[in-house]
């Protein structure tokens, strides 16, 4: 008899220019510290029998010098747990979760410089035959980002556009125009080709739609995933969420772009990063599963430790 096939879960996030910096995902150590963020989640998942889980929640290392209370992942009951890095430099964590509701949840406390996304207009393109070897593989298709129906669409809107840090944004500003923002609009299934076409989506759609085009131009692209609050920028009345946005290979390094807010953010506090969204789902069940309970917090606290509305 062949073995019983294994239903696999997926969670993912639902998902709601200034002067040269250090690369993307340093924890500008010799920048002051402006600010503390603090960030956290709860999530409960109710189980019919015992499940694996694998869960990438924890912030990702290119920030572990800014961590000032850790986001030890607890779990309740309690549940043994392991730690693991994954092929993309992810830190992940592996449980079995027991039959009945699983309450999993985090903490931290983050120093953060306070400054907005790195700006570099005059990134240039890094030609393909002289692209590092790692960034390779983020100009391929992948499950949410498909490069071959999309190609022809990409080279007609941004051949014209000079290549580099333009071209990035332009594919950024187009996207933002083409695609109206919505949790309605949320499908788990749902890829680059389909919002194109639906002009419709959350922001893990904005950031695999800008990605796929920038595949298609030939500019490596890598979608993230992480805590994006409300500083800097008028408070909104969506719950809390995880956000998505990517990453892009420009003038010998990666830069932060964000199709869904189109502007420069503060505090950013990246989880993980991966192709898309496929290789950075919160939680992965390999069972059954229900997430009965989200709640993720991320808010600028003062010297005291009080949020600041």
């Amino acid at each position: 008899m062949p073995p019983r096939p294994v239903h696999v879960q997926l969670t993912y996030p639902r998902t709601r220019y200034v002067a040269a910096g250090p690369p993307v995902g340093s924890n500008r150590a010799d920048a002051d510290v402006s600010m503390q963020i603090r960030v956290g989640y709860e999530l409960t998942y109710t189980c019919p029998q015992a499940t694996p889980m694998i869960l990438a929640l924890n912030i990702h290392g290119s920030r572990a010098a800014d961590i000032v209370i850790p986001d030890a992942v607890h779990t309740a009951p309690p549940t043994p747990i392991t730690g693991y890095l994954d092929s993309f430099g992810n830190w992940c964590t592996r449980l079995v979760a027991p039959s009945g509701p699983i309450q999993i949840f985090a903490d931290a406390l983050v120093n953060d410089s306070g400054l907005p996304d790195v700006v570099v207009p005059a990134a240039p393109l890094t030609p393909v035959e002289a692209l590092p070897e790692e960034t390779l593989q983020f100009l391929l298709g992948s499950r949410y980002c498909e490069t071959d129906v999309l190609s022809p669409i990409a080279w007609q809107l941004f051949g014209s556009i000079p290549a580099g840090w333009q071209r990035v944004q332009a594919i950024c500003d187009f996207v933002h125009n083409h695609v109206q923002f919505g949790y309605d609009f949320a499908r788990s299934t749902k890829t680059a080709w389909e919002v194109y076409q639906e002009r419709a989506g959350v922001c893990r759609d904005f950031a695999h739609l800008a990605i796929a085009l920038c595949r298609c131009m030939n500019i490596p692209a890598r979608y993230c995933t992480g805590y994006l609050g409300d500083i800097g920028v008028p408070a909104s009345s969506a719950p809390m969420d995880f956000s998505g946005w990517f990453e892009a290979f420009a003038g010998g390094q990666w830069y932060t772009f964000d199709a869904r807010h189109n502007v420069p953010r503060i505090g950013r506090v990246l989880i993980a990063r991966g192709r898309d969204a496929h290789d950075v789902a919160i939680s992965t069940a390999f069972g059954p599963s229900t997430l009965t309970r989200f709640s993720v917090w991320t808010w600028q606290v003062d010297s005291e430790r009080t949020r600041v509305a």
